[in-house]
């Protein structure tokens, strides 16, 4: 793995973002897995892990167990079947885990009471991806002999939570910010019957290419080249990669947010340094890599018409990691059954890409999707082009 990864100055690594910058339990197949109790802010608000034995990897490797951490909010209600029926998944982006979206521009517009995902009536299962938070991942030890990963590894653990895990045979919704969204476009093509709703934020279903492409191997070199990280076998964490970590608040913000920010050059030097110490102490160099190279495998665009749950997709227009100039979204939506896609113009409440964190601007769309999904998507979609152009 350290020779694959040495490699990387060969590959185009792709990906999209976070949120923010930053025990055992039974093996698969087993009955639900324990549940350990977190700080309560939510009603039934639980921590729990799932063990897979013998995981093997969309690469061809495999690990002899695998550890995949769950929250969950609520209560499951069964239904006359018997079945769970107030399941909703909710997936974070690259550098988040599932308690991403308990901060306080996201948990209480989403969770609290009389909101959309109000914890007192849906069962929200938020899955930490594979390699991030409490799952397994290459800072647990391995380092760089942990096999590479990509979403598809990502998915096929969140699915695993859910059905082995929970025992969640179908979910109402699925909703998924930046990278949880690219996965939930995953997720309506692998598992088409398992839910009834799909919810894409910032994301786009292509592959990263272009400027989106470049920034990444930008920062995935940063690491690779730093001399102390050794080939991954560092016992100290890097002391040059943290440098280079800011590119990641330059794209994800908006730029107006960012010119407020720094207005001018003293203020900009001083923005830049408190973007460093921002991450002091918070990145694991081989965390990154792996989560800026797990991408490698993301293309749903081949089979947008396996997706049968009704889709809605929000996006914004200062998003410079999914920018509406690249006009890919009325195309993909031409072949999604049941779909609409909106744009959140540009406003001074906006973020760029990280317009996700803050529910306030995309929890209307929700609420509307989850009470009257047919006029949803029955509604016109938005256009990426602008207005008079051809």
């Amino acid at each position: 793995m350290a020779a694959r990864i040495r490699s990387l100055r060969t590959a185009l690594l792709v990906t999209t973002m976070a949120l923010a910058p930053l025990a055992a339990g039974l093996s698969a197949g087993l009955a639900p897995a324990p549940v350990r109790a977190a700080p309560a802010a939510y009603p039934g608000q639980q921590e729990g892990d799932h063990v897979v034995e013998n995981f093997k990897f969309a690469s061809g490797e495999s690990l002899d167990r695998v550890k995949l951490h769950y929250t969950t909010l609520g209560t499951p209600h069964r239904g006359a079947d018997g079945e769970i029926d107030n399941a909703v998944l909710v997936l974070h982006g690259t550098t988040g885990t599932g308690k991403s979206f308990l901060i306080p521009t996201l948990g209480p517009e989403l969770f609290g009471e009389g909101a959309p995902l109000d914890a007192k009536r849906w069962y929200v299962i938020l899955p930490d991806g594979l390699g991030r938070g409490g799952s397994s991942k290459p800072s647990d030890g391995l380092k760089a002999r942990f096999p590479r990963y990509g979403y598809a590894d990502v998915v096929e653990g969140q699915h695993r939570v859910v059905t082995e895990a929970l025992g969640v045979k179908h979910l109402r919704l699925v909703l998924g910010t930046s990278m949880g969204g690219m996965q939930a476009w995953m997720w309506g093509e692998r598992y088409p019957g398992s839910m009834d709703l799909l919810m894409a934020v910032a994301s786009q279903p292509i592959p990263v290419s272009g400027r989106n492409a470049l920034w990444r191997r930008l920062l995935i070199e940063g690491i690779r080249t730093d001399p102390d990280w050794k080939g991954g076998d560092y016992t100290e964490q890097p002391r040059h990669f943290g440098r280079i970590l800011p590119i990641f608040n330059i794209m994800t913000e908006s730029v107006l947010g960012l010119q407020k920010q720094a207005p001018t050059r003293a203020a900009a030097d001083k923005a830049y340094d408190k973007m460093i110490s921002g991450y002091e102490n918070k990145a694991d160099a081989n965390d990154w890599m792996y989560w800026f190279d797990s991408s490698y495998d993301y293309d749903p665009s081949p089979d947008l018409e396996k997706i049968t749950a009704k889709v809605l997709a929000v996006n914004f227009a200062d998003d410079e990691l999914n920018p509406p100039q690249l006009d890919v979204m009325n195309a993909a939506f031409a072949r999604v059954k049941d779909g609409r896609f909106v744009l959140v113009p540009t406003s001074p409440e906006t973020h760029g890409h990280q317009s996700l964190r803050f529910a306030g601007l995309w929890k209307g769309y929700l609420a509307e999707f989850l009470g009257q999904p047919e006029a949803t998507t029955e509604k016109k979609s938005s256009s990426e082009r602008p207005e008079g152009s051809r």
